[in-house]
């Protein structure tokens, strides 16, 4: 099942495109494999397929099948489609850099889609395929500037963690990720000096 790509945090690439910023959620990345004859029938985390092992995570899985598995399996066929998969995060109140607690009542938000061999799709055509669903909020739309970027970092923007960038170009999705200055400081204390982990988890 194929991986959802590592997000760049080179935000030179975005400037000056006319793009999308959508809410970033603090959560889990989470895959569902989805085909014309099997419905939904394989799911993962970002790097390994769910399993009861994971603990909480796994419940992930149920909490996207009932709140997306009728809507997006009637939309697949309609639009022809052979096989897809669906990105979506998990995460819960007191989710933290990919960490959560057993204790929180959970949710799923679906946050991109990539038919089979036409890669992810568009921005653009997301938000007009299943934008009547419950994804994230747009929270930026036109040309990014460097004080759109600022403004970002600063926290201006409505996201506490920050916000991914996406754009079409030549027909592929591009996309760049610019966190809060609050949620990397906050990270860095998490992390305890341990710049690997740092890394990891940014």
């Amino acid at each position: 099942m194929k991986t959802y790509p590592s997000i760049s945090g080179k935000v030179k690439l975005a400037i000056g495109n006319h793009v999308f910023g959508f809410f970033k959620y603090d959560g889990s990345n989470i895959r569902a494999e989805w085909s014309k004859k099997a419905g939904f029938y394989k799911f993962g985390s970002r790097r390994q397929l769910l399993s009861e092992s994971q603990g909480t995570i796994f419940t992930s899985k149920e909490l996207f099948l009932n709140k997306y598995g009728p809507e997006l399996d009637k939309i697949f066929r309609q639009r022809g489609y052979d096989r897809a998969i669906a990105y979506f995060e998990f995460f819960g109140p007191n989710s933290k850099y990919g960490f959560h607690s057993d204790d929180d009542t959970h949710d799923v938000v679906l946050f991109d889609v990539a038919p089979y061999k036409r890669g992810m799709l568009s921005p653009r055509d997301f938000l007009d395929i299943f934008g009547h669903l419950d994804i994230p909020e747009v929270l930026f739309w036109g040309f990014l500037t460097d004080s759109d970027v600022q403004a970002v970092r600063n926290g201006l923007l409505g996201s506490a963690e920050g916000i991914v960038f996406k754009w079409a170009h030549k027909k592929q999705t591009q996309m760049i990720k610019i966190k809060t200055r609050d949620w990397l400081d906050g990270l860095k204390t998490f992390c305890e000096g341990d710049p690997k982990l740092f890394e990891r988890l940014k």
